[in-house]
């Protein structure tokens, strides 16, 4: 028997809690309220768009490029205000250097997640009065394919807990949220993170200071799971 590799073990292991709870209870697992997007990070976009498709029946419609960034995007809808983006390096631009190592992995995996705070200026300054280290809020803009620009602003943790935590966005007021006419039919049935033990209580200190709701479960690592559920099937995914 070949070992299981760190991620597909982490999978495993988790895909396993999952069950066990969904057996235990009938109430629903929580995902947190203010999530707005998560990003499937895959080394090839088409790729990664049959990789969602194949375990939901759900098709992700090309979103547009992040000029400068080296990156291109399709989307999917999660519901009110949630939606999956699957990023990819973009080869029609110069080659980025991007520290979620897009290019070289194995098989779409999360490469993180966004919430909106609401009013991200107002969010910023209380995280940096409590002592915080963020870098924004920055402002954002893409090209989507009907010509029609989105705009929005960004707020990053200096300290993301080795991605457990999100980078926070603020959509501009004149801006279509891509959920509303991004491909429909998905939902969000779980997101959650693992981390270790001994620093659950740091971890989860930090989780409310940021205004998370973000179920931490003790694990062997570091991680994100995610559970979407579609129309022929589940995407269960981590990193």
């Amino acid at each position: 028997m070949q070992p299981l590799s760190r991620r597909r073990f982490l999978l495993t292991a988790s895909a396993a809690l999952a069950a066990t709870r969904i057996t235990q209870s009938a109430q629903p697992e929580i995902v947190p309220k203010l999530l707005d997007h998560i990003l499937i990070g895959s080394p090839d976009l088409n790729a990664g768009i049959a990789f969602v498709e194949e375990r939901t029946g759900v098709r992700a419609a090309f979103g547009g490029v992040h000029p400068g960034a080296g990156t291109r995007n399709a989307l999917l809808s999660l519901g009110t205000n949630r939606y999956l983006e699957i990023i990819a390096p973009d080869p029609k631009q110069p080659a980025t250097d991007d520290k979620r190592n897009l290019a070289s992995l194995d098989e779409p995996v999360i490469v993180g997640w966004a919430q909106h705070p609401g009013d991200i200026e107002a969010f910023a300054q209380r995280l940096k009065s409590e002592g915080v280290e963020v870098d924004g809020p920055k402002p954002g803009s893409r090209k989507r394919p009907d010509g029609r620009v989105l705009n929005w602003e960004t707020l990053a943790l200096k300290d993301d807990a080795k991605g457990l935590f999100p980078f926070f966005i603020e959509w501009g007021a004149g801006s279509i949220h891509p959920s509303v006419d991004s491909p429909q039919g998905c939902s969000l049935e779980l997101f959650e993170a693992f981390a270790h033990e001994k620093e659950l209580v740091q971890l989860r200190h930090r989780a409310g200071q940021l205004n998370l709701d973000l179920k931490i479960t003790p694990s062997r690592g570091i991680y994100l799971h995610a559970i979407v559920a579609g129309p022929k099937g589940r995407l269960d995914i981590t990193f």
